[in-house]
């Protein structure tokens, strides 16, 4: 958003192009409409004449006319709001009316009551009739969808049908409307195609219709219960169709289970007689290949041929375990009677011959110690004892090689038996192969008897569970009714109050959009730009005393705070140690205009300085005036113009960074503010040389100054000619200061003013001239304007 001032031609014709705001911000004060008249309070002092101007409201517009359009074609709320209260006939008048009518049409309808009945679903199933397989079994909840289908159930046809023959609903004209006779508007509608004529139609489709335009059927969310409702004329019918339902909806339940039971009884029956056949031809079948392979079965369910190939088989590994020992003993034997050693062997000593020959061998060896005791060696009693010990030697060992030849004869009648054993087995492996294949046939046969033969054991029993539930006269139902119906005695059709609020709110509605969208409309439409200078009072000149006081400037509405752009500023202590110099007394232009902006409390906290001729005159204007503020309070002069040579000149340190430095992060508060060389005053200056310019356009500007405002009592803005920035960087809770270019007339001056008050400043003061040029160095005792 920026501003356009007075400028004057090559051809030295002045001109005056109107203050526009561009849309940098949506909720800028700008523009809003064509400037009023500003009002003008008298400047008195020793100076020239000079005019202020300040905002007042703008003018309504008649009652019978619409408001001027915005100059720039912005949507203006105010105007719409005006538009609202000009023809607000045009929406009382239409909201009375939907009111009275919808009064008139809720009183007039027939009221219908509404009864309900409730049915829990818990599959209410006797355990007796449970399925055998079922049983031990715990059942599984229904799931949402069972239940869904079981609503289902409820809006079916067929139960529908029989609940409209029960209550003899098809005589009543509440479901007939053939019976209240011919409806000329129903006739009509159906005519042109909407809606359907009731005489084309079957009366039981009537009925129907009427029906299930009563009927509401739903499932309690996160439940297994269902709602029935049911609406009609008379309270108690809507009641009593309601418990039909739910009594209806139960038979039809137990009627569907006692028809499945019957049919099912029907096919089993039909099914056992097949599986009788089949198992008994599968049998037959088993029985005559087993003849037919010679595959009989024998002990443990097996074939006879695999019992003998176990009999055999067992025979020959004891005949091998009779083989292995027989000639184990008889190597043993051998073995002792080498070595000479007594023979020790188990068979050997459990022969009868062997112990009696044992048992005379001990008898000669004590009678040969006891000769031995009085006879010598070469007597012929012990020379006898001696050779009959060597005779039963003798005769034991031959024993014991008998024995020994015993145990190899056994050892060869066991191998013989192995190899006859060994052959047996042999030819009975060959036969056992052979019937291999027939026995495969065979189990094939026997698993098909057998599954025939299961098929048929699972029939019966289905059938006998079939034939009692078909006996039983009250099958149970899946559901059982938890909550009857009862009569109604308010009606629940049609709701008043609801009704005849949304009709008078809708038609409010309609109403204020429909002239608030003709509004809108009206103030976007396409024109051509048009500059129209308001009428305005001419500032009444006079010259000023300075014995008179100042007239106090009328202040703006305060404008709301920016939010905090960061902590307050912190003076440098060498910028805020200088003491302040004695205050002189106002003499001057620029001395009333301080003087005024001190009593202007806060409405005079903010100065904008604007020129629209020699930026430096501007610049001047504003050291000036910003110096005879600091004699007295805390001020500080930003520097927002494009040269700023002179109050570089003026601050201690010109090199100190400025505002763009402070919007690139490079600097902060305490670092860009410095003091001027002759006040108190402080500077900040808009950034070094070269800076971009475009920084002053960012939004943390605003935040800045208005940070600065907290700290400081004048905040002064030299904006030289404004012709780069945004206005409302420079209107925000601002006045305004004019430095006219010396050309000006006091015509265009006025003008001026007036379009800067409607772009946003509080009030404008347009200065007569300059101030005259000074060392920005020096502080001399006058440095007022003259």
């Amino acid at each position: 958003m920026r501003i356009a001032f007075w400028r004057r031609n090559k051809d030295g014709t002045a001109k005056t192009t109107v203050a526009r705001a561009a849309a940098s911000k949506p909720d800028t004060p700008a523009a809003d409409s064509k400037a009023s008249p500003g009002s003008v309070v008298e400047a008195r002092g020793s100076a020239p004449k000079q005019a202020i101007f300040k905002r007042s409201p703008a003018r309504a517009p008649s009652s019978d006319q619409p408001a001027p359009l915005p100059a720039d074609g912005d949507i203006d709320i105010r105007l719409i709001g005006q538009a609202l209260a000009r023809k607000k006939h045009l929406i009382i008048a239409p909201t009375l009316l939907a009111l009275v009518l919808s009064l008139a049409i809720v009183n007039l309808i027939t009221p219908r009551y509404k009864s309900e009945a409730r049915i829990l679903i818990d599959g209410r199933e006797n355990s007796f009739l449970r399925p055998s397989g079922d049983r031990d079994e715990q059942r599984n909840a229904l799931d949402p969808e069972a239940v869904t289908s079981q609503v289902q159930l409820l809006l079916s046809r067929e139960l529908a049908l029989e609940i409209i023959k029960k209550n003899k609903l098809a005589a009543r004209p509440e479901f007939d409307p053939v019976l209240k006779g011919i409806n000329p508007i129903k006739s009509l509608l159906a005519l042109i195609g909407i809606g359907r004529d009731p005489f084309a139609m079957s009366p039981e489709e009537r009925v129907l219709n009427a029906y299930y335009e009563r009927l509401t059927a739903y499932a309690v969310d996160k439940s297994r219960v269902m709602v029935i409702e049911f609406q009609s004329e008379y309270p108690d019918l809507a009641a009593r169709v309601a418990n039909s339902i739910a009594d209806g909806y139960l038979v039809l339940q137990q009627n569907v289970r006692q028809a499945q039971a019957k049919a099912a009884v029907q096919w089993l029956s039909g099914e056992i007689d097949s599986l009788r056949k089949k198992v008994s031809e599968a049998e037959d079948k088993v029985e005559a290949f087993r003849s037919q392979s010679s595959l009989f079965i024998g002990n443990n369910n097996t074939t006879l041929s695999n019992q003998q190939l176990g009999d055999i088989n067992a025979q020959l590994a004891n005949a091998r375990a009779l083989k292995s020992d027989a000639e184990a003993k008889a190597r043993l034997i051998k073995e002792m009677l080498k070595t000479g050693g007594p023979i020790e062997a188990s068979e050997v000593l459990n022969s009868e011959l062997m112990r009696r020959l044992s048992e005379q061998r001990v008898t000669l060896r004590a009678q040969l110690a006891e000769q031995s005791s009085t006879l010598l060696g070469g007597h012929p009693r012990i020379k006898e004892l001696k050779a009959q010990l060597s005779d039963l030697d003798q005769q034991l060992r031959d024993e014991a090689v008998k024995l020994s030849r015993s145990f190899e004869n056994d050892a060869r009648i066991a191998s013989s038996r192995v190899e006859n054993l060994s052959a047996s087995l042999d030819q009975l492996k060959k036969q056992a192969s052979a019937t291999n294949g027939q026995d495969v046939q065979l189990r094939a046969l026997e698993r098909e008897a057998k599954a025939q033969r299961d098929l048929l054991e699972t029939y019966l029993a289905k059938y006998r569970e079939a034939t009692t539930r078909e006996s039983i006269d009250q099958s149970p139902a899946d559901g059982r009714i938890i909550s009857r119906a009862i009569v109604s005695n308010t009606p629940a059709y049609p709701k008043k109050l609801p009704i005849v609020l949304i009709a008078t709110l809708a038609t409010l509605l309609l109403s204020t959009g429909g002239i608030a969208t003709g509004e809108l409309l009206r103030m976007t439409q396409p024109r051509g730009r048009e500059v129209a200078a308001p009428a305005m009072v001419e500032p009444e000149l006079r010259p000023t005393s300075t014995a008179a006081p100042v007239e106090p400037p009328v202040v703006a509405p305060a404008m709301p705070a920016a939010p905090a752009f960061a902590a307050a500023p912190e003076v440098p202590p060498a910028v805020a140690a200088a003491p302040p110099p004695a205050r002189v007394a106002p003499t001057g232009e620029i001395d009333a205009l301080a003087e005024r902006l001190r009593g202007a409390g806060e409405g005079g906290r903010k100065l904008t300085v604007l020129g629209t001729g020699d930026t430096d005159s501007v610049t001047t204007t504003a050291l000036v005036l910003a110096r005879h503020l600091a004699q007295d309070a805390k001020v500080v002069l930003i520097d927002l113009s494009e040269s700023s040579e002179m109050l570089k000149a003026a601050s201690i340190d010109p090199a100190a960074p400025g505002l763009a430095e402070l919007m690139l992060g490079e600097a902060a508060f305490g670092q860009i503010i410095t003091r001027d060389r002759a006040s108190t005053l402080h500077l900040v200056s808009a950034g070094r040389p070269g800076f971009d310019r475009m920084l002053l356009h960012s939004p943390r500007l605003a935040l800045a100054i208005d940070a600065l405002m907290r700290v400081y009592d004048h905040v002064l803005l030299d904006a030289g000619t404004a012709s780069d920035l945004p206005a409302e960087l420079l209107t925000s809770q601002a006045q305004a200061a004019v430095v006219p270019a010396p050309t000006m007339t006091s015509e265009d001056r006025a003008k001026m003013a007036e379009q800067l008050v409607a772009v946003g400043f509080s009030e404008v003061t347009m200065l007569r001239r300059a101030a005259d040029p000074i060392d920005p160095s020096v502080n001399g005792p006058r440095t007022a304007a003259a």
